[in-house]
């Protein structure tokens, strides 16, 4: 019998390495612990040791700890706390989402969806490679307008909607995808949705760490959070939430590389948050920015990294006012980010600080761990729905933010 003896080789090691990743990934064990806390001050206590706050109630918090955590937990932590549940990771064997979660798109679906659009909207629409990932994956923007010569399309107020700075969130790409495509479609036949695009300059980037999201679902749901940064002592990973230059290292990150919060070498240290850096500097007519995450159902805004609030009484109540529709239209609970804890470095507080531009993250559904918290099932058809017209209000108010809404 003849065979090809290279092809054989190949064949052998990818199965040894993948019954090797199998292994990895069924030996890696995280916790979620219920943490005794009063305060957003204690809270901040609980980031300092490298964790996240994933649920917030009035006498304590949910975190997810590795087995190292658990330990560094054990020998610093103050607060009483006690181990609620393991995680267990379901080994799938295939690099795409399992089957109950398939109407997700993993990034070679994201790129197809965005094309898609961009040929079927060939008039009002522009794909763009703004910048590229740390193993080399575009990093794609679309640009929605009627007018495409910068000089034009730059003399309009603009607005941005992200997804996918953490990886675990799938939900945050899909909601960016789905009001693309529903803008496009529906202002063929919505007269007033078309004319308020017309005087609009809109941008969805909804994959902001294409390189985490693949690899949270390679070969299973890894509960992957940062980017892919080999940290060069074992670890891996920037939170990209944590790495943008407004206020970087501060309280609320971390300079533990292992840390879900780790902050990176150096503020912009990621070609990611490069990416939107270089992006926002070059559309100085962007006054509004949305940052999808999940989950928690919150809307947030600046500040994250003090408690206190926005000095300026117009800006600050312009936010008031805007984050109170939103609630208003989704029922999710608006509150300056540091409410909740501490956080240094993050999109909204660098884009407002930096540029003045009115930003918001919202924390997607569902409401809790319990509830299916970052892995939640097909819920998109519903998400998308409750945020479409809280899109719609920030596309139209970043024209007139210090306007009332009516």
């Amino acid at each position: 019998m003849h065979y090809n003896r290279k092809l054989f080789f190949y064949v052998v090691f990818l199965s040894v390495n993948f019954l090797f990743a199998q292994k990895i990934v069924s030996e890696e064990k995280n916790y979620v612990l219920k943490i005794q806390t009063k305060n957003k001050f204690e809270r901040t206590q609980v980031t300092e040791l490298g964790l996240i706050p994933e649920e917030i109630f009035e006498k304590y918090v949910r975190v997810i700890a590795s087995a190292q955590e658990l330990n560094k937990i054990k020998s610093h932590l103050k607060l009483p706390f006690q181990v609620e549940s393991e995680i267990k990771i379901e080994n799938i064997g295939i690099r795409d989402f399992p089957t109950q979660d398939d109407a997700y798109h993993d990034y070679r679906e994201m790129v197809l969806f965005l094309e898609n659009l961009s040929q079927q909207f060939p008039t009002r629409t522009r794909l763009h490679e703004i910048g590229q990932s740390l193993e080399g994956r575009k990093i794609l923007a679309l640009h929605i307008s009627t007018e495409f010569d910068a000089s034009q399309s730059q003399a309009k107020p603009g607005i941005v909607f992200m997804g996918g700075h953490h990886a675990r969130e799938h939900l945050s790409i899909e909601v960016p995808l789905n009001l693309a495509h529903f803008v496009l479609y529906e202002s063929e036949k919505n007269q007033k949705l078309m004319d308020v695009l017309k005087e609009r300059d809109l941008w969805i980037i909804p994959m902001v760490n294409p390189d985490g999201c693949e690899y949270d679902i390679s070969p299973a749901y890894r509960w992957w959070r940062k980017n892919r940064r080999n940290n060069e002592d074992g670890s891996f990973g920037v939170d990209l939430n944590r790495n943008y230059g407004y206020e970087w290292g501060g309280r609320g990150a971390s300079d533990n590389t292992s840390s879900q919060i780790y902050h990176g070498a150096s503020a912009f240290s990621e070609p990611e948050t490069q990416t939107i850096r270089d992006f926002v500097d070059q559309h100085h007519n962007l006054k509004a920015l949305v940052s999808y995450h999940t989950f928690s159902e919150l809307i947030l805004y600046p500040w994250g990294y003090t408690y206190d609030s926005v000095s300026n009484p117009l800006d600050l109540k312009a936010y008031e006012n805007m984050a109170f529709e939103m609630s208003r239209i989704t029922g999710y609970t608006p509150q300056q980010s540091s409410d909740l804890y501490l956080t240094s470095g993050d999109t909204t507080d660098w884009a407002y600080g930096q540029h003045g531009i009115f930003s918001f993250t919202l924390e997607l559904s569902p409401k809790s761990l319990d509830d299916g918290g970052f892995y939640p099932g097909n819920i998109i058809d519903r998400v998308v729905q409750t945020n479409l017209q809280t899109a719609i209000f920030m596309i139209e108010m970043a024209g007139h933010p210090y306007t009332p809404p009516l």
